[in-house]
């Protein structure tokens, strides 16, 4: 197993670098760079004191060349990339050309709203969703199978944005009750408050971006859960466990759940994506600064060294999840041998 590890993490840099390569001859080839943005901004900046000839007339080479330096479009592509690997070993990411300051600094800045929702919203989906799939499979065919699937298909078939624009309306004072509150994590008061009211308001601010968050995340694990339980209840073994009189719960729990889990364990290593889990729509609607708006702002401005370090971080934490999911495999399943 040390073995396969180990050959799994020298993998993982040949694929960083293909990754990296790709996404910056991309954003760097793509239309609209930072220098003529920024071009554009001096160019309105002009017109706007008046000054016509500011206005229309081309910038000169000096400033062209001057923020060609500064921006390190001076150089080739290839030469860029190189410059920005090396930084890379240092976990030098470059500043934002934006914010205005170090790239890490800005991705830490949005991280807590995103890491929030994705640790809560993985939890949930497993706590309900496996003893959910178990309950389905040992009373297959009942009605509360039937009734669960219907709103389990239901849910999934909602679009979250959809729903937080609902719920806002009907819950958050858009025309009808006003129960929650919208707009940020806290409340303005927030540093007044004591402990317990910290936590509450707390809650009372995540439940109706959470619910939109979650809101589709059960089916495909309840699902999944349910027929690989199923599967596994066919099988031989299951009936010479029930031969020997072997109680249901016996037979369901210890002997058939363990082997039912190998396939739902396939998700566990995504669990580090929750780091930076982020949704552009919901972060809109219920006024979030997180990672999703951060990138999707990112790429409008041509914030390169914002946007390859959400890659290389997100690409990194993709790679080694796939890892711990072999690991996973194997504590569920001794047989299972990589080497």
């Amino acid at each position: 197993m040390l073995k396969y590890l180990f050959r799994r993490m020298i993998l993982m840099i040949p694929t960083l670098i293909g990754i990296t390569v790709v996404v910056f001859a991309i954003v760097n080839l793509a239309p609209g760079s930072p220098v003529e943005q920024k071009l554009q901004q001096l160019r309105f900046s002009g017109s706007e004191q008046g000054s016509s000839k500011a206005g229309s007339a081309t910038v000169s080479k000096e400033i062209l060349d001057a923020l060609n330096k500064q921006y390190g479009f001076d150089k080739p592509l290839y030469e860029r990339y190189w410059i920005w690997l090396k930084n890379l070993s240092t976990l030098n990411f470059g500043e934002s050309f934006t914010y205005e300051e170090d790239v890490l600094d800005v991705i830490m800045s949005k991280f807590p709203v995103s890491l929030q929702f994705g640790i809560v919203s993985l939890i949930l989906s497993y706590l309900i969703s496996i003893p959910l799939g178990v309950l389905k499979a040992v009373w297959n065919g009942s009605t509360f199978d039937t009734i669960s699937s219907f709103i389990l298909f239901l849910m999934y078939s909602i679009p979250s944005f959809m729903l937080a624009i609902v719920l806002i309306v009907f819950l958050s004072g858009g025309s009808f009750l006003d129960i929650f509150p919208i707009g940020g994590l806290y409340s303005d008061f927030y540093d007044e408050m004591n402990d317990f009211e910290r936590i509450v308001d707390r809650i009372h601010h995540f439940i109706l971006p959470l619910v939109c968050y979650t809101i589709g995340s059960y089916t495909t694990l309840t699902v999944l859960m349910k027929n690989s339980l199923m599967d596994e209840i066919k099988k031989d073994y299951i009936r010479t466990a029930r031969a020997k009189g072997l109680s249901e719960k016996v037979v369901y729990l210890k002997h058939a759940l363990r082997n039912a889990l190998i396939p739902i364990v396939t998700g566990i290593g995504g669990f580090l994506s929750v780091f930076f889990a982020g949704s552009l729509l919901l972060e809109t609607i219920f006024q979030l600064d997180g990672m999703g708006l951060l990138g999707f702002n990112s790429i409008l401005s041509r914030d390169y060294n914002v946007i390859m370090g959400l890659v290389f971080i997100q690409s990194f934490l993709m790679l080694i999840g796939n890892i711990l999911s072999d690991i996973a495999y194997v504590l569920v399943d001794p047989r299972i041998d990589f080497n």
